[in-house]
C-alpha cells in the first residue's frame, strides 16, 4: 500500500474530525466518573476543549512551528470557571482519552502519524501546565491582595456585609476562638512557612506584613461533625511557635474572641499594648496585651480603661469584705501585713485572708508586683471616676 503524501493525510484527518469528536466524548463518558457528573453545561465545555484539541492537532500537523498558539487554541474555547471546575489532573487524564482515541482511530491508516500525535501531545500538556500554572499565580497575587484587604478591615475594625465572604474565600477554616498577634518583621519572616506552622497546630491564620509590623490573626480549627476532636495549643503557645517568623521586640498575643469577626477586638488591644512595650523594663515574648493595662490606661486607651473596672475595681468595690480599702491600704503601706493590719484596725491574718481573696476573685494577686501594679491602677481609676462631679462642666477624663 503506498503512503499517503501529507496533503492527502491532512484532507483525510479533515474527513475524519467529526466523527473522531464524537468517539472521543462518547469515551469520555464511559471512562472518566468525574466527567459523567458534571452538570450539562460543563461538560458540553469540556468536550469544547477535546474537539478544539483534535482540530488544533490537524492545524499543528499542517505547521508543526505553531506550538506558540496551541494553548490559547484549545483552552480559549473554554469559559473561564472551567478551569476553577477541572483539576490540572483531570484535564491530563482528558488529554490522555483524546491521544488514545486518536492513535485507535488514526494511526492504523497513517502509522506515521503516530510519532505526530506523540509529540503533539506532548506539547499539549505542557501548555495545559502552562495555563493551571498562569492561573495559581494569578489567583495567589489576587489572594495577597484580599487578605492584605482582610487583615486591614479588622485592624481598622471597619468591617461590612462582604468581610464573612472575602475571609472565606480565602480558606478560612478556623470557626473557633481567635486572637490577634502584632509583633516586627525580620529577614526570616515567611508568610507560606507561617501557614504551615499553624496548619500543624491545627489553627488557621491570616498574615498581613504592614512594613516593620507583622499581623497574624489565628483561629482554632473546629473538626467537621464525626472528627475526632483536635488538641489546641494556647495562643500564647502559638506565638511560641511562630517566634521565629517574628522579628525583635515586642511580640503581643490579643485577648481571645469568638470568631474571626470579631478579631478587631483583639487587634485593637494587641496594637495597643505593642504600642506601649517600651513601658516595661523587661518585657515577656510572648506578651498578654492584657498584662499591658497599666500602660495602655496611661496612653489613653478606652477598652484598657474599662477592662480595669469591669474585671478588678467594681468586683473589689462591691464585695461585703471591703477588699477594695484593704488592696489600698496595703499597697500604700509598702506591702506591708503589720503597717496594713494597724492603718485598718484589724489582724495581720485578716488582712492576709483578704488578700488571698482578692486574689481568688479578681485573678489578680496584690503580692505579686507587677498584679499589685495593674491592681492600683485600677483603684485609682475607679476612684477618680468615682469621684468625678457630676456636672455638664466638669473636665472630661479619657
Amino acid at each position: 500500500m503506498a503512503r499517503k503524501s501529507k496533503e492527502d493525510t491532512l484532507t483525510w484527518l479533515k474527513s475524519v474530525s467529526g466523527d473522531l469528536a464524537t468517539k472521543t466524548l462518547a469515551t469520555l463518558e464511559s471512562t472518566l466518573p468525574w466527567y459523567r457528573q458534571m452538570p450539562a453545561a460543563r461538560r458540553s465545555a469540556v468536550g469544547m476543549v477535546a474537539q478544539a484539541g483534535i482540530s488544533s492537532f490537524i492545524s499543528w500537523y499542517e505547521d508543526p512551528t505553531s506550538t506558540d498558539w496551541v494553548a490559547a487554541d484549545v483552552f480559549g474555547v473554554a469559559p473561564r470557571e472551567l478551569l476553577r471546575s477541572v483539576s490540572l489532573q483531570e484535564t491530563l487524564q482528558l488529554i490522555r482519552v483524546v491521544v488514545e482515541v486518536a492513535e485507535e482511530h488514526l494511526t492504523a491508516d497513517s502509522p506515521e502519524l503516530r510519532d505526530a500525535i506523540l509529540l503533539y501531545s506532548r506539547e499539549i500538556a505542557f501548555s495545559a501546565a502552562d495555563v493551571y500554572a498562569r492561573a495559581a499565580e494569578a489567583r495567589g497575587l489576587w489572594d495577597q491582595r484580599l487578605e492584605a484587604l482582610v487583615v486591614d478591615s479588622i485592624l481598622s475594625g471597619e468591617y461590612d456585609r462582604e468581610l464573612p465572604s472575602r475571609i472565606a474565600a480565602l480558606g478560612w477554616s478556623g470557626h473557633g476562638d481567635v486572637s490577634v498577634l502584632v509583633g516586627t518583621t525580620s529577614p526570616d519572616t515567611d508568610s507560606d512557612q507561617i501557614r504551615r506552622i499553624l496548619r500543624h497546630l491545627h489553627a488557621d491564620g491570616l498574615v498581613g506584613i504592614q512594613g516593620k509590623r507583622l499581623v497574624v490573626v489565628v483561629g482554632h480549627r473546629i473538626p467537621e461533625p464525626g472528627q475526632p476532636a483536635l488538641d489546641h495549643s494556647s495562643f500564647v503557645d502559638i506565638a511560641k511557635a511562630l517566634d521565629s517568623q517574628f522579628g525583635s521586640g515586642p511580640l503581643v498575643v490579643g485577648p481571645t474572641v469568638s470568631s474571626v469577626v470579631e478579631a478587631g477586638t483583639s487587634a485593637k488591644a494587641a496594637l495597643s499594648a505593642f504600642s506601649v512595650a517600651g513601658g516595661w523594663r523587661q518585657l515577656p515574648r510572648p506578651v498578654l496585651a492584657d498584662d499591658s493595662l497599666p500602660e495602655r490606661v496611661l496612653a489613653g486607651d478606652y477598652q484598657a480603661k474599662a477592662q480595669l473596672l469591669e474585671a478588678i475595681y467594681y468586683p473589689l468595690r462591691d464585695h461585703p469584705l471591703d477588699l477594695l480599702d484593704t488592696a489600698w491600704a496595703f499597697f500604700l503601706n509598702g506591702h506591708s501585713l503589720e503597717a496594713t493590719a494597724k492603718d485598718l484596725y484589724i489582724h495581720a491574718n485578716t488582712v492576709r485572708y483578704r488578700l488571698r481573696k482578692i486574689a481568688e476573685i479578681i485573678e489578680w494577686d496584690p503580692t505579686h508586683p507587677r498584679d499589685a501594679l495593674t491592681i492600683h491602677f485600677a483603684i485609682v481609676v475607679g476612684k477618680i471616676g468615682d469621684n468625678q462631679p457630676t456636672s455638664s462642666t466638669a473636665p472630661q477624663t479619657f
